[in-house]
């Protein structure tokens, strides 16, 4: 069956059909949104919310229902929110508890290095800055929440990587292109390098994404001790030296350690 069915493509639309998947995309929330207002609901009730007809609706609740996005109220044909939303939900909170948690140690952090702190959680194949407080020292104020950045090329995503099976790590780690001299592009050094994380607990990655940019980055980890975020310290590779960063990681990894304290990871009573 084509993937463009009846009741799916809108009229004026291009020879290649490009808008009737986004079409599809926006009745399906409109789904969701559906459910979740009426609790539950019959193939005749979503179409006629829809404006489209029954066998519309009904592939459409058949593609929800195998992501678990909705299920079916025992045998009487009609459906309901699945627990695949919750899971969604699950780790939209999860993050922002990360972030709620997180924003007042990452200020006092940036106030006692002088540094940008930023949050980062791992997203596929790259790291999400979900967070960032800006140091004093700090020479731009770009905003970085909500871009992604290599995994193996900074310190924030060596961290997020560290504690991953063989298996994980292939598909998060695909491939290591190399974005300047120091950028780490063997597979066997890169596992070295994990390895190295995971006996200091904090990872460092100099000059490795970009000439001239030094960051340590320590983990952030769950009531189940999983790692789920990262924080880091970054700054320019001439001020953050040798003898700066001795300095500073320890109170990055302290800061990151009561950030896991808050989420619960071996709570001190």
């Amino acid at each position: 069956m084509s993937a463009v069915e009846e009741g799916e493509l809108p009229a004026g639309n291009g020879p290649n059909g490009a808008t009737a998947p986004v079409q599809s995309v926006d009745r399906a929330l409109t789904i969701l949104e559906l459910l979740a207002h009426d609790g539950e609901s019959s193939v005749t009730e979503i179409a006629a919310g829809l404006g489209v007809h029954k066998s519309t609706a009904f592939r459409l609740l058949a593609t929800l229902e195998a992501h678990r996005l909705v299920e079916q109220v025992n045998d009487r044909g009609r459906y309901r929110l699945g627990v695949g939303n919750l899971r969604l939900a699950g780790a939209t909170t999860a993050r922002l508890d990360v972030v709620s948690e997180a924003r007042p140690v990452c200020r006092q952090l940036a106030a006692d290095t002088g540094e940008t702190v930023n949050i980062t959680v791992r997203s596929d194949t790259s790291a999400l800055y979900l967070d960032q407080q800006a140091g004093s020292s700090a020479l731009q104020s770009h905003n970085w929440v909500g871009q992604r950045i290599p995994l193996h090329a900074t310190s924030n995503g060596k961290v997020l990587l560290s504690e991953l099976s063989e298996t994980d790590l292939a598909k998060a780690l695909p491939d290591l292109p190399r974005f300047t001299d120091r950028t780490i592009t063997s597979r066997r050094a890169f596992t070295e390098e994990l390895a190295e994380v995971r006996r200091l607990g904090y990872a460092l990655a100099v000059d490795e994404l970009e000439v001239g940019l030094t960051a340590a980055a320590a983990p952030i980890r769950s009531a189940h001790g999983d790692i789920i975020a990262s924080m880091s310290i970054s700054g320019p590779t001439f001020r953050l030296d040798d003898e700066r960063l001795a300095d500073e990681v320890p109170k990055m990894v302290a800061a990151a350690l009561e950030v896991s304290h808050r989420l619960g990871w071996g709570r001190r009573s």
